[in-house]
């Protein structure tokens, strides 16, 4: 019912229509105008600048080009540039270029099923002139010029011009997605396309390991890729990736004959478990196409995830040749992806080879030393210095030249770097008397005399001996402490020399030493509440992942840390009886051994302690047991920076929260509420005294330590421990031709 009223009226009026709605005649069907085609087609070919850039590539290698270098201004969007020494255009056939569907690639249908080269479409081009402005330098063999051209919309702008030019040619396309403005605004975006460009010529590079390729921004003088001709795929790989990934690679081949049902060859190289990355890197070629496998990828994947225990993302080049009937390569607009005859079959075996090829190579690390070569010769001229002896009465001690005079300080002369840069911290531990009493306890400690009578610990402290390195030895103990440098180094002093030295490095091998020496004859740090081995096991676990936010692999881990718990119950009295680590039986951690007095380890790695004793402690032979054991428990005790960022300098940002801004006056409703960032300081003041503990334990127990005690493995002349950074004589040099 209504009530009369106008505003009745009108609904009835607006709702009557709706009911008896005619039907509209069919839209009538009409040819779209050439250039509406042509657009939408070149937007779909070329996606965005690095499509066009592939296109090119491709083009200078079917031109049999040496020789490729790519110039981008604003990720693509203002200016790509290719420049190659092929075979060039000739003259003749620069009218029809960039018409669609030209090409000398082939001539029918049937051409495609044998195809050599990398396009075939004859579009790319094409597209290219409707989104951009396009313009073509070249000149071919046996011409005394070149030719230059301009094209839109697929047809020659003028006439080519007669111009100077190098051999091959020159494709330089400007303003690319002009005429699309959607496009071009979900594009502003220059680093994240002008990486995918510097990501597809690395995996070119590497392939193509007879062509040079280079790639860089325009105005800029370094090249972000750069590569030369080589004749080892190797090579190729260090020379675009670095030497990180081409260490840890391992060559892997597969070939299947036709009788198999099958038939293709395969070889490349895939990462080892000394390889870490976030994320997968696959390159794959298949009859020398650069393509994308999702299948192979995800197979690759599953094998890493389980055969090495980190979960690893690996690095694979893959290059894949197989007959050219047994392969589809016009699937996809851009050419990414390729339909392959019996692809289930060749993956399977792909997979069953990387498989076999991990486990190979799993049952050993490798660590790789750096080569530090001048700090070997320094280290040991001091064994073949004269030393001071007493002189005969009457005579006169002779003048020390002034460029060998070394200052010290009287009153401290260790760990005085600290005083110029920040007040003296006031948490150092309470029970210290003074500075002299600690040294002089330090000085005064020995090791016990009496050690197991087991010939295999014994070996290995002759071990140490052996590899002992003199002129290192000297240098630790007659060096002076100055000061941390940055977290991981500081800074000494012996003789003329300042040295940088790894604290980490030489507090591990310190740690190491003193447990062998110290063998079943330790005290013990009694943990305030025993620690369930299973829980800290699995926080490790957990800690290691790449992947943290994946729940699938969680019954995985849990399984491991079972497994990993039980281990270490059963060994749990041997550990005891020579190490002091006490397991109850229910799997509970109580005890931990000391192995420098004065020192206690930092108990946020524990967790990855016991995982160490699980995974890397070879049980079954005696001595490979003590010497696991004993450098897990060195990595333990050993002084790595704390896990909370260093809060000195700009690492103060870590420790800013934000929160509103306190006001007398409360805001207007709607309006905004300012926002203010204020330092955690609980947070803050843990993270200061963990590190002031640190340095504290470095300068007054690790240093005095060593002097005492540690005996450096020749390793440590070579691997970067040690490193000299200034040497008053040649400083004396410098200040003279000055």
């Amino acid at each position: 019912m209504t009530d009369g009223s106008p505003l009745a009226e009108a609904m009835e009026v607006e709702e009557s229509p709706s009911t008896s709605i005619t039907p509209r005649d069919p839209p009538k069907i009409q040819r779209l105008e050439e250039s509406v085609v042509n657009r939408i087609a070149a937007g779909e070919v070329i996606q965005r600048p690095v499509s066009a850039v592939k296109e090119l590539v491709e083009n200078s290698l079917d031109a049999d080009s040496t020789s490729i270098n790519v110039t981008v201004k604003d990720g693509g969007l203002k200016l790509i540039q290719v420049s190659d020494d092929g075979h060039g255009i000739r003259r003749e056939d620069l009218p029809i270029l960039c018409e669609r569907h030209t090409t000398s690639k082939l001539s029918k249908y049937e051409d495609l099923f044998s195809l050599s080269s990398m396009g075939f479409r004859g579009e790319a081009l094409a597209s290219m002139t409707y989104v951009a402005h396009v313009t073509v330098t070249t000149i071919t063999k046996g011409q005394i010029h070149g030719h230059r051209v301009s094209y839109r919309d697929g047809v020659m702008e003028h006439e080519p011009k007669a111009c100077a030019a190098v051999k091959g040619t020159q494709i330089m396309v400007e303003n690319l997605f002009y005429n699309m403005i959607a496009r071009r605004k979900t594009l502003q975006n220059s680093a994240d396309d002008y990486g995918k460009i510097v990501d597809l010529l690395s995996r070119m590079a590497i392939h193509h390991n007879n062509v040079s390729f280079s790639c860089r921004k325009h105005g800029a003088v370094k090249a972000d890729v750069h590569s030369v001709v080589s004749s080892s795929r190797l090579d190729s790989i260090r020379s675009v990736y670095g030497v990180s990934v081409a260490k840890n690679l391992i060559k892997v081949e597969v070939s299947s004959a036709e009788s198999s049902g099958c038939a293709f060859d395969m070889e490349g190289f895939i990462s080892n478990s000394n390889y870490l990355a976030k994320k997968t890197i696959l390159v794959l070629f298949i009859n020398d196409r650069l393509v994308e496998c999702s299948a192979l990828k995800r197979a690759i994947e599953i094998v890493y995830a389980a055969t090495l225990p980190k979960a690893s993302k690996p690095f694979v080049y893959m290059s894949i040749n197989l007959p050219r009937e047994h392969v589809d390569i016009n699937i996809h607009p851009t050419k990414k992806e390729v339909s392959l005859l019996n692809q289930e079959i060749m993956i399977e075996m792909i997979q069953s080879e990387v498989e076999l090829k991990l486990r190979n190579t799993n049952d050993t690390r490798t660590f790789q030393e750096q080569k530090v070569d001048y700090i070997q010769s320094t280290l040991t001229s001091s064994k073949s210095d004269t030393p001071i002896s007493p002189l005969p009465s009457g005579q006169k001690t002779p003048k020390v030249p002034v460029h060998k005079m070394v200052r010290t300080d009287s009153s401290d002369p260790a760990g005085r770097l600290h005083a110029f840069l920040q007040p003296k911290p006031n948490n150092l531990p309470d029970n210290v008397s003074s500075l002299s009493a600690v040294r002089s306890s330090i000085r005064q400690r020995r090791n016990p005399k009496e050690t197991a009578d087991l010939s295999s610990v014994q070996e290995l402290l002759s071990g140490v001996d052996s590899c002992c390195h003199p002129g290192l030895l000297e240098t630790i103990r007659n060096c002076t402490y100055v000061g941390m440098a940055d977290d991981v180094f500081a800074l000494v002093q012996y003789q003329t020399h300042l040295y940088l030295a790894n604290v980490v490095n030489l507090s591990k091998e310190l740690m190491y030493q003193q447990t062998l020496r110290r063998f079943a004859h330790f005290n013990a740090i009694q943990l305030s509440d025993p620690a369930p081995l299973s829980e800290l096991i699995l926080l490790a676990l957990k800690e290691e992942d790449l992947d943290p936010e994946n729940d699938e692999k969680d019954h995985l881990k849990e399984r491991i840390a079972e497994m990993n718990t039980e281990l270490l119950k059963e060994k749990a009295e041997m550990l005891e009886e020579y190490f002091s680590v006490f397991i109850d039986s229910d799997g509970n951690l109580s005890r931990l051994p000391v192995i420098l007095d004065q020192y206690t380890p930092d108990m946020d790695r524990v967790p990855e302690f016991l995982l160490c004793l699980g995974n890397d402690v070879e049980w079954e032979d005696e001595k490979a047991c003590f010497q696991g054991v004993s450098a897990a428990i060195g990595n333990f005790y050993a002084m790595h920076p704390p896990l909370l960022p260093n809060p000195s300098g700009e690492g103060v940002r870590f420790y800013t929260k934000t929160s509103e801004k306190s006001s007398q006056e409360k805001p207007a409703l709607g309006g905004n509420v300012e926002m203010e960032s204020v330092l955690d300081q609980d947070l803050l003041s843990d993270a200061e005294n963990a590190w002031a503990q640190r340095e504290w334990s470095i300068q007054h127990v690790l240093f005095p330590s060593m002097r005492l005690f540690l005996k450096p493995p020749a390793a440590m002349a070579s691997n970067g421990t040690f490193v000299k950074v200034a040497s008053l004589e040649k400083l004396y040099k410098i200040f003279e031709r000055c």
